[in-house]
Protein backbone atom coordinates (compact mmCIF):
# COMPACT_ATOMS: atom_id res chain seq x y z
CA UNK A 1 0.00 0.00 0.00
CA UNK A 2 1.18 3.26 -1.42
CA UNK A 3 2.33 5.84 1.27
CA UNK A 4 0.78 9.99 0.69
CA UNK A 5 2.96 12.32 1.04
CA UNK A 6 2.83 16.54 1.31
CA UNK A 7 5.46 19.10 0.97
CA UNK A 8 6.28 21.50 3.85
CA UNK A 9 3.55 24.06 2.43
CA UNK A 10 0.48 20.29 2.31
CA UNK A 11 0.82 20.03 -1.20
CA UNK A 12 0.75 16.93 -2.67
CA UNK A 13 3.73 14.47 -4.24
CA UNK A 14 4.40 11.35 -5.36
CA UNK A 15 3.03 8.69 -3.27
CA UNK A 16 6.23 6.53 -1.92
CA UNK A 17 6.62 3.03 -0.19
CA UNK A 18 5.96 2.12 2.93
CA UNK A 19 9.81 1.28 3.42
CA UNK A 20 10.66 4.76 2.55
CA UNK A 21 7.72 6.27 4.56
CA UNK A 22 9.47 4.51 7.82
CA UNK A 23 13.11 5.82 6.75
CA UNK A 24 11.58 9.27 6.56
CA UNK A 25 9.64 8.93 9.44
CA UNK A 26 13.06 7.32 11.37
CA UNK A 27 15.41 10.18 10.70
CA UNK A 28 12.82 13.33 11.51
CA UNK A 29 12.56 14.20 7.87
CA UNK A 30 8.92 13.45 8.24
CA UNK A 31 5.89 13.43 10.36
CA UNK A 32 2.75 11.72 10.10
CA UNK A 33 -0.53 13.50 9.34
CA UNK A 34 -2.82 10.98 9.33
CA UNK A 35 -3.22 7.29 9.84
CA UNK A 36 -5.94 5.85 7.34
CA UNK A 37 -5.20 6.57 4.81
CA UNK A 38 -1.65 7.20 6.28
CA UNK A 39 -0.11 10.27 5.18
CA UNK A 40 3.30 11.99 6.01
CA UNK A 41 4.10 15.39 5.75
CA UNK A 42 7.76 16.36 4.61
CA UNK A 43 9.69 19.03 6.61
CA UNK A 44 12.65 19.66 4.68
CA UNK A 45 10.95 20.02 1.10
CA UNK A 46 8.47 22.78 -0.55
CA UNK A 47 7.76 20.94 -4.45
CA UNK A 48 9.52 18.22 -6.44
CA UNK A 49 9.33 16.27 -9.75
CA UNK A 50 5.92 14.70 -10.92
CA UNK A 51 4.42 12.15 -12.64
CA UNK A 52 0.88 11.97 -14.41
CA UNK A 53 -1.66 10.41 -11.78
CA UNK A 54 -4.99 9.05 -13.02
CA UNK A 55 -7.83 8.32 -10.34
CA UNK A 56 -10.25 5.61 -11.84
CA UNK A 57 -13.98 4.92 -10.68
CA UNK A 58 -16.04 1.84 -10.94
CA UNK A 59 -19.65 3.54 -9.34
CA UNK A 60 -21.67 0.09 -8.21
CA UNK A 61 -24.95 -0.26 -6.51
CA UNK A 62 -23.27 -0.81 -3.29
CA UNK A 63 -19.73 -0.43 -3.64
CA UNK A 64 -17.30 2.06 -5.62
CA UNK A 65 -14.17 0.73 -6.62
CA UNK A 66 -11.27 3.65 -6.41
CA UNK A 67 -7.70 3.59 -7.97
CA UNK A 68 -4.56 5.56 -8.16
CA UNK A 69 -2.33 4.83 -11.16
CA UNK A 70 0.52 6.49 -12.55
CA UNK A 71 0.41 6.15 -16.31
CA UNK A 72 2.95 6.06 -18.89
CA UNK A 73 2.32 6.80 -22.62
CA UNK A 74 4.34 4.77 -25.37
CA UNK A 75 4.06 5.82 -29.00
CA UNK A 76 5.52 3.02 -31.12
CA UNK A 77 8.00 4.22 -34.33
CA UNK A 78 7.24 2.91 -36.40
CA UNK A 79 3.13 2.63 -36.30
CA UNK A 80 2.50 5.91 -34.53
CA UNK A 81 0.17 3.76 -32.19
CA UNK A 82 0.12 4.17 -28.53
CA UNK A 83 0.34 2.16 -25.76
CA UNK A 84 -0.63 3.31 -22.16
CA UNK A 85 0.84 1.40 -19.60
CA UNK A 86 -0.54 1.29 -15.75
CA UNK A 87 1.04 1.25 -12.35
CA UNK A 88 -1.52 0.87 -9.36
CA UNK A 89 -0.40 2.69 -6.84
CA UNK A 90 -3.07 2.61 -4.33
CA UNK A 91 -6.60 0.97 -4.48
CA UNK A 92 -9.56 1.09 -2.15
CA UNK A 93 -13.42 -0.33 -1.76
CA UNK A 94 -16.32 2.66 -0.74
CA UNK A 95 -19.09 1.09 0.42
CA UNK A 96 -21.92 3.16 0.69
CA UNK A 97 -25.11 3.19 3.00
CA UNK A 98 -27.53 3.92 0.83
CA UNK A 99 -29.87 0.73 2.26
CA UNK A 100 -29.82 2.51 6.23
CA UNK A 101 -30.39 5.55 4.27
CA UNK A 102 -33.69 4.27 2.76
CA UNK A 103 -34.81 2.40 6.07
CA UNK A 104 -34.27 5.68 7.84
CA UNK A 105 -36.43 7.41 5.68
CA UNK A 106 -39.27 4.32 5.89
CA UNK A 107 -38.93 4.91 9.63
CA UNK A 108 -39.96 7.99 9.46
CA UNK A 109 -42.65 8.37 7.09
CA UNK A 110 -43.88 5.19 9.03
CA UNK A 111 -43.41 7.74 12.05
CA UNK A 112 -44.91 10.71 10.74
CA UNK A 113 -48.03 8.72 9.52
CA UNK A 114 -49.09 7.43 12.79
CA UNK A 115 -48.58 11.05 14.51
CA UNK A 116 -50.59 12.57 11.63
CA UNK A 117 -53.29 9.91 11.92
CA UNK A 118 -53.63 10.20 15.77
CA UNK A 119 -53.45 14.23 16.40
CA UNK A 120 -53.84 15.81 12.78
CA UNK A 121 -56.64 13.63 11.73
CA UNK A 122 -58.48 16.09 10.63
CA UNK A 123 -56.46 18.59 8.78
CA UNK A 124 -56.68 18.50 4.65
CA UNK A 125 -54.27 16.31 3.27
CA UNK A 126 -51.39 17.89 1.47
CA UNK A 127 -49.53 15.89 -1.12
CA UNK A 128 -48.54 18.32 -4.18
CA UNK A 129 -47.08 21.01 -1.92
CA UNK A 130 -43.61 20.40 -2.63
CA UNK A 131 -41.77 20.25 -6.09
CA UNK A 132 -38.66 18.00 -7.06
CA UNK A 133 -35.82 20.62 -8.78
CA UNK A 134 -34.28 18.97 -12.16
CA UNK A 135 -32.50 16.04 -11.75
CA UNK A 136 -33.44 15.33 -8.47
CA UNK A 137 -32.49 11.93 -7.16
CA UNK A 138 -33.68 9.92 -3.92
CA UNK A 139 -31.47 10.58 -1.05
CA UNK A 140 -30.07 6.99 -0.86
CA UNK A 141 -28.72 7.32 -4.73
CA UNK A 142 -27.15 11.28 -3.63
CA UNK A 143 -26.09 9.75 -1.29
CA UNK A 144 -23.80 7.29 -2.94
CA UNK A 145 -22.99 10.34 -5.56
CA UNK A 146 -22.15 13.17 -2.52
CA UNK A 147 -19.62 10.19 -0.28
CA UNK A 148 -17.65 9.35 -4.00
CA UNK A 149 -17.14 13.05 -4.74
CA UNK A 150 -16.10 13.67 -1.11
CA UNK A 151 -13.31 10.95 -1.68
CA UNK A 152 -12.03 12.50 -5.01
CA UNK A 153 -11.63 15.92 -3.47
CA UNK A 154 -9.89 14.12 -0.49
CA UNK A 155 -7.87 12.08 -2.55
CA UNK A 156 -6.60 15.37 -4.82
CA UNK A 157 -5.56 17.12 -1.44
CA UNK A 158 -3.32 13.66 -0.88
CA UNK A 159 -2.09 13.01 -4.59
CA UNK A 160 -1.16 15.13 -7.49
CA UNK A 161 -4.23 13.40 -9.77
CA UNK A 162 -3.82 14.93 -13.52
CA UNK A 163 -6.98 13.08 -14.91
CA UNK A 164 -9.95 10.86 -13.91
CA UNK A 165 -11.33 7.89 -15.17
CA UNK A 166 -14.83 6.37 -14.87
CA UNK A 167 -16.67 3.68 -15.78
CA UNK A 168 -19.67 5.74 -16.96
CA UNK A 169 -22.15 3.07 -18.07
CA UNK A 170 -22.26 -0.88 -17.41
CA UNK A 171 -23.46 -1.71 -20.84
CA UNK A 172 -22.65 0.54 -23.82
CA UNK A 173 -26.60 0.72 -24.74
CA UNK A 174 -25.99 2.09 -28.52
CA UNK A 175 -23.75 -0.84 -29.27
CA UNK A 176 -25.68 -3.62 -28.43
CA UNK A 177 -28.54 -1.94 -30.15
CA UNK A 178 -26.55 -0.89 -32.96
CA UNK A 179 -23.55 -3.35 -33.27
CA UNK A 180 -22.44 -1.80 -36.30
CA UNK A 181 -21.85 2.07 -34.92
CA UNK A 182 -18.44 2.24 -32.61
CA UNK A 183 -16.42 0.44 -35.53
CA UNK A 184 -14.80 -2.86 -36.57
CA UNK A 185 -13.74 -3.68 -32.90
CA UNK A 186 -17.18 -4.23 -31.62
CA UNK A 187 -18.02 -6.37 -34.88
CA UNK A 188 -15.49 -8.78 -34.96
CA UNK A 189 -12.72 -7.49 -33.33
CA UNK A 190 -11.68 -7.92 -29.85
CA UNK A 191 -14.50 -6.52 -28.24
CA UNK A 192 -17.04 -8.59 -30.08
CA UNK A 193 -19.78 -9.78 -27.83
CA UNK A 194 -18.40 -8.04 -24.50
CA UNK A 195 -20.83 -5.53 -24.10
CA UNK A 196 -24.24 -7.83 -25.12
CA UNK A 197 -22.36 -10.86 -22.44
CA UNK A 198 -22.01 -8.31 -19.94
CA UNK A 199 -25.41 -7.37 -20.09
CA UNK A 200 -27.02 -10.56 -20.64
CA UNK A 201 -25.42 -11.93 -17.69
CA UNK A 202 -26.85 -9.21 -15.57
CA UNK A 203 -30.20 -9.26 -17.01
CA UNK A 204 -31.14 -12.95 -16.60
CA UNK A 205 -28.89 -13.14 -13.31
CA UNK A 206 -26.27 -15.61 -14.30
CA UNK A 207 -28.41 -18.31 -14.62
CA UNK A 208 -30.11 -20.68 -17.45
CA UNK A 209 -33.39 -19.07 -18.54
CA UNK A 210 -35.06 -22.26 -19.11
CA UNK A 211 -33.87 -24.88 -16.13
CA UNK A 212 -32.26 -21.97 -13.80
CA UNK A 213 -29.08 -23.58 -13.27
CA UNK A 214 -26.51 -21.86 -12.01
CA UNK A 215 -22.80 -21.97 -11.67
CA UNK A 216 -22.12 -23.63 -14.85
CA UNK A 217 -20.64 -22.52 -18.26
CA UNK A 218 -23.45 -20.40 -19.93
CA UNK A 219 -24.68 -19.64 -23.82
CA UNK A 220 -26.22 -16.72 -25.33
CA UNK A 221 -28.97 -18.35 -27.12
CA UNK A 222 -31.91 -16.70 -29.60
CA UNK A 223 -35.42 -17.16 -28.26
CA UNK A 224 -36.92 -16.92 -31.48
CA UNK A 225 -34.66 -18.98 -33.71
CA UNK A 226 -33.43 -17.25 -36.79
CA UNK A 227 -35.32 -19.78 -39.28
CA UNK A 228 -38.54 -19.04 -37.29
CA UNK A 229 -37.68 -15.28 -38.20
CA UNK A 230 -35.71 -13.86 -34.92
CA UNK A 231 -33.00 -11.79 -34.95
CA UNK A 232 -29.77 -10.81 -33.20
CA UNK A 233 -31.22 -7.91 -31.42
CA UNK A 234 -30.76 -8.25 -27.20
CA UNK A 235 -34.50 -8.46 -26.99
CA UNK A 236 -34.59 -12.07 -28.48
CA UNK A 237 -31.57 -13.11 -26.89
CA UNK A 238 -30.80 -14.90 -23.18
CA UNK A 239 -28.85 -17.28 -21.71
CA UNK A 240 -28.83 -21.11 -21.68
CA UNK A 241 -26.63 -24.02 -20.14
CA UNK A 242 -25.31 -26.71 -22.57
CA UNK A 243 -28.20 -29.42 -22.54
CA UNK A 244 -31.00 -26.44 -22.46
CA UNK A 245 -28.93 -25.28 -25.74
CA UNK A 246 -28.81 -28.40 -27.50
CA UNK A 247 -32.41 -29.63 -26.08
CA UNK A 248 -33.80 -26.57 -27.69
CA UNK A 249 -32.09 -26.77 -31.03
CA UNK A 250 -34.34 -24.72 -33.59
CA UNK A 251 -37.57 -24.87 -31.95
CA UNK A 252 -39.33 -22.07 -31.40
CA UNK A 253 -39.51 -21.05 -27.58
CA UNK A 254 -43.31 -21.59 -27.44
CA UNK A 255 -43.07 -25.07 -29.03
CA UNK A 256 -40.33 -25.73 -26.30
CA UNK A 257 -41.74 -24.57 -23.18
CA UNK A 258 -45.04 -25.79 -24.21
CA UNK A 259 -45.46 -27.88 -20.82
CA UNK A 260 -43.62 -25.55 -18.89
CA UNK A 261 -46.44 -21.92 -19.19
CA UNK A 262 -44.97 -20.22 -16.11
CA UNK A 263 -41.41 -20.20 -17.39
CA UNK A 264 -42.54 -19.18 -21.19
CA UNK A 265 -44.59 -16.05 -19.50
CA UNK A 266 -41.26 -15.06 -16.99
CA UNK A 267 -39.34 -15.07 -20.46
CA UNK A 268 -41.34 -13.10 -22.71
CA UNK A 269 -42.09 -10.42 -20.18
CA UNK A 270 -38.12 -10.21 -19.02
CA UNK A 271 -37.24 -10.20 -22.41
CA UNK A 272 -39.55 -7.47 -23.78
CA UNK A 273 -37.99 -4.12 -21.77
CA UNK A 274 -34.14 -5.19 -21.60
CA UNK A 275 -32.85 -1.89 -21.44
CA UNK A 276 -35.00 0.24 -18.77
CA UNK A 277 -33.45 -1.35 -15.86
CA UNK A 278 -29.82 -0.67 -17.37
CA UNK A 279 -31.05 3.32 -17.91
CA UNK A 280 -31.97 3.18 -13.76
CA UNK A 281 -28.72 1.85 -12.55
CA UNK A 282 -26.71 4.09 -14.84
CA UNK A 283 -28.98 7.33 -13.59
CA UNK A 284 -26.12 7.84 -10.89
CA UNK A 285 -23.33 7.71 -13.24
CA UNK A 286 -24.18 10.73 -15.24
CA UNK A 287 -24.71 12.42 -12.28
CA UNK A 288 -21.60 11.82 -11.33
CA UNK A 289 -19.91 12.29 -14.04
CA UNK A 290 -21.69 15.89 -13.92
CA UNK A 291 -19.77 16.15 -10.61
CA UNK A 292 -16.09 15.30 -12.13
CA UNK A 293 -16.83 17.44 -14.68
CA UNK A 294 -16.84 20.52 -12.03
CA UNK A 295 -12.89 19.26 -10.90
CA UNK A 296 -11.72 21.34 -14.21
CA UNK A 297 -9.65 17.63 -14.96
CA UNK A 298 -9.45 15.86 -18.44
CA UNK A 299 -12.27 12.99 -17.65
CA UNK A 300 -12.27 9.60 -20.00
CA UNK A 301 -15.20 7.41 -20.02
CA UNK A 302 -16.11 3.57 -20.71
CA UNK A 303 -18.05 0.58 -20.47
CA UNK A 304 -18.40 -1.88 -18.43
CA UNK A 305 -17.60 -4.08 -21.26
CA UNK A 306 -14.49 -2.78 -21.97
CA UNK A 307 -13.11 -2.84 -18.21
CA UNK A 308 -14.58 -6.89 -18.24
CA UNK A 309 -12.27 -7.26 -21.74
CA UNK A 310 -9.55 -5.51 -20.12
CA UNK A 311 -9.42 -7.17 -16.77
CA UNK A 312 -10.34 -10.98 -19.05
CA UNK A 313 -7.29 -10.04 -21.12
CA UNK A 314 -4.73 -9.07 -18.07
CA UNK A 315 -5.97 -11.87 -16.22
CA UNK A 316 -5.99 -10.05 -13.10
CA UNK A 317 -8.73 -11.20 -10.54
CA UNK A 318 -12.50 -9.64 -10.10
CA UNK A 319 -12.70 -7.26 -7.32
CA UNK A 320 -14.43 -3.87 -6.94
CA UNK A 321 -10.77 -1.83 -6.77
CA UNK A 322 -8.85 -3.84 -9.73
CA UNK A 323 -11.95 -3.03 -12.08
CA UNK A 324 -11.63 0.21 -11.52
CA UNK A 325 -7.76 -0.22 -12.18
CA UNK A 326 -9.25 -1.76 -15.76
CA UNK A 327 -11.75 0.99 -16.57
CA UNK A 328 -11.04 3.18 -20.12
CA UNK A 329 -8.02 2.92 -22.52
CA UNK A 330 -5.35 -0.16 -20.97
CA UNK A 331 -3.00 -2.15 -22.83
CA UNK A 332 -0.98 -3.35 -19.63
CA UNK A 333 -1.10 -2.90 -15.80
CA UNK A 334 1.75 -3.51 -13.43
CA UNK A 335 1.83 -3.71 -9.65
CA UNK A 336 -1.69 -4.44 -9.31
CA UNK A 337 -1.41 -7.21 -6.37
CA UNK A 338 -1.76 -4.50 -3.48
CA UNK A 339 -3.67 -4.88 -0.30
CA UNK A 340 -7.03 -2.97 -0.54
CA UNK A 341 -8.02 -0.32 1.75
CA UNK A 342 -12.23 -0.56 2.64
CA UNK A 343 -13.36 2.13 3.24
CA UNK A 344 -17.09 1.76 4.65
CA UNK A 345 -19.44 4.66 5.10
CA UNK A 346 -20.78 4.80 8.71
CA UNK A 347 -22.30 8.31 9.23
CA UNK A 348 -21.30 10.95 11.62
CA UNK A 349 -24.08 10.18 14.27
CA UNK A 350 -28.26 11.04 14.23
CA UNK A 351 -29.98 13.72 15.23
CA UNK A 352 -32.73 11.99 16.97
CA UNK A 353 -32.03 11.94 20.70
CA UNK A 354 -35.15 9.96 21.36
CA UNK A 355 -35.62 6.25 20.62
CA UNK A 356 -38.93 4.99 19.62
CA UNK A 357 -40.65 1.66 19.24
CA UNK A 358 -42.62 0.03 16.24
CA UNK A 359 -45.93 2.48 17.40
CA UNK A 360 -43.65 5.49 17.41
CA UNK A 361 -43.51 5.86 20.94
CA UNK A 362 -40.83 7.32 23.11
CA UNK A 363 -38.74 4.35 24.47
CA UNK A 364 -35.57 5.61 25.45
CA UNK A 365 -33.79 8.71 25.42
CA UNK A 366 -30.20 9.21 24.41
CA UNK A 367 -27.37 11.79 25.60
CA UNK A 368 -27.38 15.24 24.81
CA UNK A 369 -23.44 15.81 24.22
CA UNK A 370 -21.39 14.04 21.35
CA UNK A 371 -18.37 13.80 23.33
CA UNK A 372 -17.85 11.90 26.50
CA UNK A 373 -14.56 12.52 28.39
CA UNK A 374 -12.85 14.01 24.84
CA UNK A 375 -14.03 10.87 22.83
CA UNK A 376 -16.71 10.51 20.29
CA UNK A 377 -18.22 7.21 18.56
CA UNK A 378 -16.37 6.64 15.52
CA UNK A 379 -12.57 7.66 16.79
CA UNK A 380 -10.00 5.10 16.28
CA UNK A 381 -8.37 4.65 19.58
CA UNK A 382 -5.37 2.91 21.45
CA UNK A 383 -6.36 1.49 24.98
CA UNK A 384 -3.72 0.27 27.16
CA UNK A 385 -5.55 -2.14 29.69
CA UNK A 386 -2.98 -3.46 32.47
CA UNK A 387 -4.90 -5.86 34.35
CA UNK A 388 -8.59 -7.58 34.26
CA UNK A 389 -10.15 -9.59 31.44
CA UNK A 390 -9.57 -7.74 29.14
CA UNK A 391 -5.72 -6.83 29.65
CA UNK A 392 -3.58 -6.17 26.41
CA UNK A 393 -3.85 -3.02 23.73
CA UNK A 394 -6.48 -2.84 21.52
CA UNK A 395 -6.59 -0.89 18.43
CA UNK A 396 -9.50 0.09 17.09
CA UNK A 397 -12.94 2.24 16.70
CA UNK A 398 -14.78 3.11 19.61
CA UNK A 399 -18.40 3.75 20.74
CA UNK A 400 -19.07 5.62 23.87
CA UNK A 401 -20.85 5.35 26.60
CA UNK A 402 -22.28 8.35 29.44
CA UNK A 403 -20.61 6.52 32.22
CA UNK A 404 -17.42 6.49 31.05
CA UNK A 405 -16.79 2.61 30.22
CA UNK A 406 -16.36 2.48 26.71
CA UNK A 407 -16.37 -0.47 23.55
CA UNK A 408 -14.15 -1.14 20.98
CA UNK A 409 -14.83 -3.45 18.23
CA UNK A 410 -11.76 -5.48 17.11
CA UNK A 411 -11.08 -7.69 14.89
CA UNK A 412 -12.73 -10.43 16.89
CA UNK A 413 -15.54 -8.71 18.25
CA UNK A 414 -16.54 -6.36 20.61
CA UNK A 415 -14.89 -5.60 24.04
CA UNK A 416 -17.25 -3.89 26.41
CA UNK A 417 -16.18 -1.89 29.72
CA UNK A 418 -12.86 -0.47 28.95
CA UNK A 419 -12.58 3.11 31.19
CA UNK A 420 -11.84 6.28 29.06
CA UNK A 421 -9.04 6.30 31.15
CA UNK A 422 -7.41 3.64 29.05
CA UNK A 423 -7.93 5.28 25.72
CA UNK A 424 -5.86 7.38 23.42
CA UNK A 425 -6.89 9.37 20.54
CA UNK A 426 -5.25 8.23 17.02
CA UNK A 427 -7.48 9.39 14.55
CA UNK A 428 -10.97 11.36 15.07
CA UNK A 429 -14.05 9.99 13.08
CA UNK A 430 -14.44 11.10 9.97
CA UNK A 431 -18.01 9.40 9.12
CA UNK A 432 -15.81 6.37 7.75
CA UNK A 433 -14.69 2.56 8.90
CA UNK A 434 -11.54 1.51 7.75
CA UNK A 435 -9.86 -1.99 7.37
CA UNK A 436 -8.29 -3.72 4.79
CA UNK A 437 -8.75 -6.29 2.11
CA UNK A 438 -5.40 -8.90 1.13
CA UNK A 439 -4.11 -9.38 -1.96
CA UNK A 440 -6.54 -11.50 -4.28
CA UNK A 441 -5.42 -15.38 -4.46
CA UNK A 442 -4.59 -17.61 -7.43
CA UNK A 443 -8.17 -19.31 -6.64
CA UNK A 444 -10.20 -15.64 -7.26
CA UNK A 445 -7.97 -15.14 -10.14
CA UNK A 446 -9.04 -18.30 -12.00
CA UNK A 447 -12.72 -17.78 -10.55
CA UNK A 448 -13.11 -14.28 -12.34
Amino acid sequence: MAVFVLDKTTHPLMPCSEKRARLLLARGRAVVVRLTPFVIRLKDRIGGDLQPVRLKLDPGSRTTGLALVRETDAMDPETGAITRTSTVLWLSALTHRGQAIRDALTARRAMRRRRRTTNLRYRAPRFDNRTKPTGWLAPSLQHRVNSTRSWINRLRRLAPITAISQELVRFDMQAMQKPDTSGVEYQQGTLAGYEVREYLLENWQRTCAYCGAKHVPLQIENIQPKSAGGSNRISNLTLACEPCNRKKGAQPVEVFLKGKPDTLTRIQSQAKAPLKDAAAVNATRWALLNALKDTDLPVETGSGGRTKFNRSRLDIPKTHALDAACVGQLDALHDWQRPTLAIKSTGRGSYQRTRLDRFGFPRGYLTRQKRIHGFQTGDRVIARVLSGKNAGIHVRRVAVRATGSFNIQTMSGVIQGISHRHCSVLQRADGYGYSFNPVPTEEARSAA
